[in-house]
């Protein structure tokens, strides 16, 4: 299965999605599902794409919240962050690294 095939069977599964959103789960399910082949058959495919965008909406719902505490977090003095501000740090690194793992489809950092 080539890319664009996907791409018409992800339209076809969700004919609402934008060419961004197509291209974005195109990209991620090729990441996640070495043996494209696999999602020729419409059941793996909805499976692979439901898991897919449930993951890609708990690494986003992950990432706004982490934004809102980078941002309460910007607005105080770096000279005098407590040890909940300093784990806030490293846990936003950690989702970003998620993030980012799920674009390039091979772990980053264990972190």
């Amino acid at each position: 299965m080539t890319c664009q095939d996907l791409a018409r069977q992800i339209e076809q599964l969700q004919p609402e999605a934008t060419p961004q959103d197509v291209a974005r789960l195109c990209l991620l399910l090729s990441n996640e599902y070495m043996e494209l082949d696999k999602l020729v058959d419409p059941s793996q495919l909805q499976t692979a794409w439901k898991e897919t965008g449930l993951r890609l909406q708990l690494a986003t719902d992950q990432h706004a919240a982490m934004t809102q505490e980078l941002e309460e977090l910007a607005e105080s003095d770096p000279k005098s962050f407590s040890h909940e501000q300093i784990w806030i740090l490293i846990r936003a690194i950690k989702v970003q690294s998620q993030v980012l793992q799920m674009y390039v489809g091979h772990p980053l950092l264990d972190v």
